[in-house]
């Protein structure tokens, strides 16, 4: 039963060489990197974080039972192999390798693996969302773990494999949240955080790479690298001048508008193409966007085509698109998008006169380290005044705004991305814990029977009535598909285009 996924476009559309390592001679090991992030990871838990950000960083010191290898196959990591799962879909028993060291010196057993997962279904959104349909999680032997399921459920490895809400096995003794100890199995250990200048990573000489290749997220991973320090610079600019003068060796989310200037510089730049979409996520919890009506206030209001012409000035960088998947993904339907771009002010008013609306502020929650989240806010702002609505816009950091989202009352919207996930339910509005915090009979009628179907053909039908309640209850609006820039040193070698950049197997020449 191992499942089927397309291949995640952004991992093959590339608009430039691809820097690899060379087939024939082994890479240099030794070297210091500093990659330039977005900003401050708000933590270095991944389990109980959706950032991007946290993912990035946690996966070179956290690891799970699986990953996702060439063409978005779930793949061992943790595990010896993939899962046996019985004929009814409903257990899966899970073999797990041996021998493998944690960065303190102990070894991974059942018993850390078992604790890991039940603090998994307490407090990742993920977890949580996968715990409703959870029987019993046990040790059947030290290497031997074994889920029962209530009822067959498809997207469990793709959960289980994911990177942030992630299902990362920790130390039995080290389940506390906060976390106590940034303690894992991955090929670099935590040595220092300097809070806004540094995360710094340094290779653990006692880590269990798999054997092979490498593929992709799984495979091997070989620490060629001394040491990876995570460097916050949260100004984009700031960004693209770091990478045209050569100051780092990877640059993550540069501003698509710098294109042309970084190609003078010291580093070069890169796209990835059909990369992910921009999202306004909506407080269906509480606030005016509890009621149905304003939240299709706002999905009538928006006009697409400003908001990404804003956000990425052309058209090589953008496309206007309301489904939730791209053309080319399996997972494609136009089920629901005849209420995506509409653009029309006196229909939201209207939307916003049955609601009862009395100009309650309309909270935005947007952040500049992501420039393109901030003029697409710009530009809603100016929408939604023409619709009637009164707006609060705050502009924040990325760290202050993932805080900030957890609490229903501060904020109407925030504004965030995602790249296209290989499944569905890997998206946080599939969960009723994100915060959005969606959670009707209209969402779970259309979401249960995709989640249970095993029949791949099945799922993806199923999945336009998914679609479908997206847009008939407007918990979210996306606004279109967007390309990624990034740009690194041109003497940085082994480093896979990839949503979540990694940099094991990288190496400097």
């Amino acid at each position: 039963m191992k499942p089927r996924y397309h291949s995640l476009l952004a991992a093959a559309l590339i608009a430039l060489p691809l820097f690899s390592v060379s087939a024939t001679a082994e890479p240099k090991r030794g070297g210091i990197i500093n990659v330039a992030t977005v900003g401050e990871p708000p933590t270095l838990d991944p389990m109980v974080s959706t950032a991007d950000l946290v993912g990035i960083v946690s996966q070179h010191i956290f690891e799970t039972l699986y990953t996702f290898g060439k063409d978005w196959a779930i793949t061992p990591l943790l595990a010896e192999a993939l899962p046996d799962i019985s004929p009814d879909g409903k257990v899966y028993t899970i073999k797990l390798r041996s021998g493998i060291p944690f960065h303190d010196g102990g070894t991974m057993t059942s018993r850390d693996v078992v604790a890991s997962l039940k603090r998994w279904t307490e407090n990742a959104s993920r977890g949580k969302q996968t715990a409703t349909n959870i029987a019993a999680i046990d040790a059947v032997d030290d290497l031997t773990v074994k889920i029962t399921l209530k009822e067959a459920y498809a997207p469990l490895l793709a959960l289980l494999a994911f990177n942030n809400s992630a299902a990362i096995i920790l130390e039995a003794d080290n389940q506390a949240v906060p976390l106590a100890k940034v303690v894992g199995t991955g090929p670099y250990a935590l040595k220092e955080r300097k809070a806004d200048q540094y995360i710094q990573l340094t290779r653990f000489d006692g880590y269990k790479s798999r054997a092979g290749e490498a593929d992709f997220y799984g495979g091997a991973r070989k620490q060629y690298l001394d040491e990876i320090r995570f460097v916050p610079v949260p100004d984009p600019n700031t960004r693209v001048e770091g990478a045209v003068a050569g100051q780092f060796a990877y640059i993550d989310s540069l501003p698509v508008e710098s294109f042309e200037r970084l190609k003078g510089g010291k580093s070069t730049p890169s796209v990835l193409k059909s990369f992910g979409w921009p999202v306004f996520v909506m407080n269906t919890k509480e606030g005016i966007l509890s009621k149905l009506e304003v939240r299709q206030a706002v999905q009538a209001a928006l006009d697409p085509n400003d908001m990404l012409l804003a956000a990425f000035g052309s058209k090589d960088f953008y496309e206007v698109d309301g489904a939730l998947y791209p053309k080319g993904f399996i997972w494609h339907t136009e089920a629901g998008t005849k209420l995506y771009n509409q653009a029309n002010p006196d229909k939201a008013k209207a939307l916003l006169e049955k609601a009862g609306y009395k100009g309650e502020p309309l909270v935005i929650l947007t952040s500049r380290q992501y420039e393109f989240h901030y003029k697409m806010a710009q530009v809603a702002k100016a929408y939604f005044e023409q619709a009637g609505f009164k707006v609060d816009m705050q502009v924040v950091d990325w760290a202050t705004l993932t805080q900030r989202r957890a609490d229903p009352k501060l904020w109407s919207i925030y504004i965030t991305h995602s790249p296209f996930l290989p499944e569905p339910a890997l998206s946080s509005y599939m969960s009723d814990a994100s915060p959005g915090w969606w959670s009707t009979p209209a969402k779970h009628a259309a979401i249960g029977p995709f989640n249970t179907a095993v029949n791949a053909a099945e799922r993806v039908k199923l999945f336009a009535k998914v679609q479908e309640a997206v847009y008939a209850e407007a918990p979210l609006y996306k606004v279109g598909n967007f390309n990624a820039l990034y740009a690194q040193a041109p003497n940085l070698k082994g480093v896979e285009p990839a949503p979540w950049p990694f940099f094991w197997n990288a190496s400097l020449d």
